[in-house]
């Protein structure tokens, strides 16, 4: 079928989908949660951690989903066949990256078949990331609030900022080799700001 006639298809989820993205949401933010509150030997606190998955499970869950659901609603767009499936290795790989300091989130991906171009592929792409900066732009305003909803505000913008310039490295399945593959402008354009804006971040506010 030509370009032209394409239809997309409608939002559906199967239960192998569901399952994927509730594990890989789980894994994430205990990923995350060992990052920011790592176990420590003789000074490992408990409920420090679990307070932290708590913090973890919302902001993480926002960042990664929407992320994925925009790679699903841009393909679908584009007349493709998509859906989500965890790796593994990569769940194991993000928590073991975590306990030595650095998270590697490579939860699984979105994939999508049908007949696509370069161009269109690229957009899928670079869906994923340009939610993850609306959605700090968006958690941005809690920075400031006092107490619980600070830490949120911290949390959200931390988490998006990461999972935007992480994504965009030109390496392997991430979103930033397709993006690089269909425009190299628009990679630099989108990449080099979210490596800034995630390292400015840090330096600023700090990691936890």
């Amino acid at each position: 079928m030509s370009q032209s006639h394409r239809r997309p298809a409608g939002l559906s989820f199967s239960n192998r989908e569901l399952f994927d993205l509730g594990l890989a949401w789980l894994t994430l933010s205990v990923a995350f949660a060992l990052l920011l509150q790592p176990p420590t030997v003789g000074a490992f606190e408990p409920g420090a951690f679990a307070a932290m998955i708590a913090l973890s499970l919302p902001t993480v869950g926002v960042g990664f989903l929407l992320h994925e659901l925009a790679h699903k609603v841009v393909a679908i767009r584009f007349g493709q066949i998509a859906e989500f499936r965890a790796d593994y290795q990569m769940l194991a790989l993000a928590v073991l990256s975590a306990l030595v300091g650095f998270l590697f989130a490579a939860p699984g991906a979105v994939y999508h078949r049908g007949r696509i171009t370069v161009r269109e592929n690229g957009l899928i792409a670079l869906a994923g990331p340009l939610t993850n900066h609306a959605l700090a732009a968006l958690f941005a305003p809690l920075l400031f609030a006092p107490g619980f909803l600070g830490t949120i505000g911290h949390l959200g913008v931390l988490i998006n900022l990461f999972l935007a310039a992480f994504n965009m490295i030109p390496f392997g399945p991430l979103d930033g080799a397709s993006v690089r593959e269909w425009s190299t402008p628009i990679f630099l354009v989108v990449f080099v700001p979210s490596l800034l804006l995630v390292v400015g971040f840090l330096l600023t506010f700090g990691l936890w």
